[in-house]
């Protein structure tokens, strides 16, 4: 699409490298477009220095912040984001006085709602990046209309029900809405309340995945009474392979050459998917007992983070496992080149976590996921890939102290050996199929979908 005039959009992203790379993500396609791209970054000034190394087309600047919090407990993390967040709107409305010409929009993330204010004041049109899955949307916008009169948390079989999403039981919702009388359950109540008054929403997402939610949201229903700004879904916008930096291919993925064809089960947690040593120990004899193939990324226990950043295997593994198990396994240090790895052929089935990057990563190399939610919106979103999007099977005991390994070895054997894992594989072939429909130039959903964003700019 050619752009008449010269535009510019500042991406402002809440706090974390996990939620800028996202948005260097986005930025991407606006330059593909013609657009200029400014990303206002409020902390992470070493990553945001890396990002604009690899991506000298992107502006990066820096807000400076008042130190918040430093010495305060708070009673969740997020409520210290949402404090520095609220202490940044000087700069970021400085910053934007500033701009010559004015920019054209400011896009920000599901955080940073006092920057609506800002915008507002300013005359700038606002938008969100929602990064995680349209469902979850649907389920924030209608919250504020269908919050139980108790804490979830005391009914956790409850089950609620939102326009557009399967039925969600209590305690598969976000964490951070558990207890109703929390300062953070609370305080993402009134954000969600808030997001209506962006001019729009951009969506990590393709029609066809969540067409069901879209059509909630496109007819009003998740938020009754109130109009609700239209919904663009521009995805799916994964993270390129390597991002370690090295510009290497790394050894597990030689070590993945040698195996057949969709036979290795993959098992990755996220940057913060930690597991006990008891757990560890259960997941080791899971993997074992199954007799497939695996590759596994594994972290320090909790109990054993003050000691060492690297794990030590042979201390937290059953004794003999990696011996055992070395003709037909790789277990790795802390980190793996996700993306390289599911898109590679030998690797037939992905242990996740269920956070929204890596069910898209999972969805656009067509690799069938055993879902293992840990925390955040990740139960939510394990609801939806598994009773909507049809892309993945539940582990069973994931809400419990331990999943045992018994479990571990019926799913991996039910993914990888039986009917209905080939049956769901055939569904992901689709799903692959339409992802990549989806970001076809000219015609694909998400690339209509973008060009109908920027003309309303």
């Amino acid at each position: 699409m050619a752009i008449e005039k010269h535009k510019t959009v500042v991406l402002y992203p809440s706090l974390g490298v996990g939620h800028l790379n996202p948005m260097v993500e986005l930025a991407k396609v606006f330059l593909s477009r013609g657009v200029a791209v400014i990303i206002a970054v409020v902390d992470s000034p070493d990553a945001m220095a890396r990002l604009a190394t690899t991506n000298p087309d992107i502006t990066f600047r820096h807000l400076p912040v008042p130190l918040t919090g430093r010495d305060q407990q708070y009673s969740h993390p997020i409520m210290r984001t949402i404090d520095v967040l609220r202490a940044a709107s000087p700069a970021l409305r400085g910053f934007l006085r500033g701009q010559v010409p004015a920019v054209d929009a400011l896009v920000v993330d599901m955080f940073c709602t006092d920057a609506l204010d800002v915008a507002a004041e300013l005359g700038v049109p606002a938008y969100f990046f929602f990064t995680s899955a349209l469902a979850d949307l649907a389920v924030m916008l209608h919250l504020p209309y269908n919050f139980p009169a108790a804490s979830l948390k005391d009914v956790p079989e409850a089950v609620l029900r939102f326009p557009g999403v399967p039925p969600i039981r209590a305690m598969d919702m976000a964490t951070t809405v558990q207890d109703r009388e929390s300062d953070i359950a609370r305080a993402r109540l009134r954000q969600c309340a808030r997001m209506p008054e962006a001019r729009g929403f951009l969506v990590n997402t393709f029609d066809w995945l969540e067409a069901r939610a879209l059509k909630a949201l496109r007819c009003g229903l998740c938020t009754p009474g109130r109009p609700t700004p239209p919904v663009y879904c521009i995805g799916p916008l994964v993270l390129p392979g390597n991002t370690d930096g090295s510009g290497e291919r790394h050894a597990c993925l030689e070590w993945l050459d040698t195996q057949p064809s969709r036979s290795v089960v993959f098992l990755s947690f996220g940057s913060m998917g930690i597991f006990s040593e008891a757990q560890l120990r259960e997941i080791a004899s899971g993997l074992e007992n199954s007799g497939h193939m695996f590759l596994w990324v594994v972290r320090n226990p909790p109990e054993h983070q003050s000691k060492s950043i690297e794990p030590d295997m042979e201390a937290l593994l059953p004794e003999g496992f990696l011996e055992r198990t070395r003709e037909r396994g790789y277990v790795m240090k802390n980190w793996a080149p996700q993306m390289e790895v599911l898109q590679h052929d030998a690797v037939g089935a992905f242990v996740t976590h269920c956070g929204w990057n890596s069910a898209l990563e999972g969805i656009v190399s067509g690799v069938l996921m055993i879902c293992w939610p840990l925390y955040s919106e990740q139960r939510m979103n394990k609801v939806h890939m598994v009773e909507e999007m049809k892309v993945g099977v539940v582990m069973e005991g994931y809400e419990e102290e331990l999943v045992k390994a018994e479990e571990l070895e019926a799913k991996v054997r039910l993914v990888m050996e039986s009917e209905e894992g080939n049956k769901l594989r055939e569904r992901l072939v689709v799903a692959k199929e339409m992802a990549v429909d989806a970001l076809k130039e000219g015609g694909g959903s998400s690339d209509v979908a973008f060009d109908q964003f920027l003309r309303g700019l």
